[in-house]
């Protein structure tokens, strides 16, 4: 049985600084998104082509803020669901798009909201740091959200006697407990992808470019971690690969965040960091979302992101601090 070691790697080299053409359904979403008043929202594990069609590609931080500054009548996100749910929280009045219902999250669905409400209730007095890839509903149960670009500054405006529990990314808390030595319980969570890269592999590929340093996501597990030059949310790896004056950089997250980066700095090659059965690493419900889907919603207004009032209207409160806190 052949691994992803025996296969060529995924890698995006250099390239002219002149973009490709846009295809004719690229051309027809503008239009409609034109039409529609719309804004396109995308995260950076999007295909390329849907990429390219945004107004903005950014992390989850980066689109938090985007989706609450929306100045249209239609706000298609690109990306899953919890992603969209957040922005139909900060965005009561608008129409919120998903190219496709079913984009769900691995991490999101491991922490069920009544199991958290259950958790909560047998262990009163906890502080709940809720991680953003989580559902409407455990946001609503949470003190606070976080993203992985800024979570250790959120934890850090926890107050210093309240006990922390870190929802649902155990990976992720980890990481942020030992950067800022504050002691969390953990929900046992993590992304199905992530944890999906190994040491070996890596070893496999630092082998093969040994002057390229690797930068990987914090919700890897410790030993990947460990191995990394730099561990940081996806809108800060691009910052270290344009500051980095290495040539090639080994990314160790989900691969569609290599075609952001050769489109910001095009002039580097970059290397998809593999697992053991795979030369580079798709989420499963990040590329449900298709550049054909994309225009489908927005020509129809569907699939559109529903809630109820009371869910959204508590979730936004730990949305909201969130936000104010990192502006601090």
């Amino acid at each position: 049985m052949p691994t992803a070691l025996d296969y060529e790697p995924m890698i995006l080299r250099p390239r002219g600084t002149e973009p490709t053409p846009l295809s004719p359904i690229q051309e027809e979403i503008l239009e409609l998104k034109r039409a529609r008043n719309a804004v396109i929202l995308a995260h950076n594990y999007q295909i390329e082509s849907i990429q390219r069609v945004a107004d903005y590609v950014g992390d989850s931080l980066g689109l938090s803020y985007q989706a609450q500054a929306a100045d249209a009548d239609v706000i298609l996100f690109c990306g899953v669901h919890f992603m969209a749910e957040t922005a139909k929280i900060v965005n009561p009045s608008k129409t919120v798009l998903l190219p496709d219902l079913a984009a769900g999250c691995s991490l999101s669905d491991s922490c069920p909201a009544d199991r958290l409400e259950a958790y909560k209730k047998a262990n009163p007095g906890l502080y709940v740091v809720a991680y953003i890839n989580c559902s409407a509903g455990v946001k609503a149960l949470s003190d606070v959200i976080c993203t992985s670009g800024n979570a250790m500054k959120i934890v850090g405006r926890v107050p210093a006697d309240r006990e922390i529990l870190f929802v649902p990314d155990q990976n992720l808390g980890q990481w942020v407990a030992q950067k800022t030595g504050r002691r969390m319980r953990l929900w046992p969570g993590s992304c199905y992808a992530h944890v999906l890269f190994t040491v070996r592999a890596l070893e496999k590929i630092k082998a093969r470019f040994p002057g390229a340093p690797v930068v990987a996501h914090p919700e890897c597990v410790a030993a990947v971690r460990d191995m990394a030059d730099e561990v940081c949310s996806t809108e800060l790896m691009v910052k270290f690969c344009r500051e980095t004056p290495a040539s090639e950089v080994i990314v160790v997250t989900e691969s569609g965040m290599l075609h952001r980066l050769r489109r910001e700095i095009p002039d580097k090659t970059f290397i998809a960091g593999p697992t053991d059965s795979c030369a580079c690493n798709d989420c499963r419900y990040m590329k449900m979302n298709t550049i054909e889907k994309v225009r489908d919603a927005l020509r129809d207004l569907q699939p559109a992101i529903e809630m109820p009032e009371p869910i959204r209207s508590a979730a936004l409160v730990p949305i909201q601090r969130m936000l104010d806190w990192s502006r601090a």
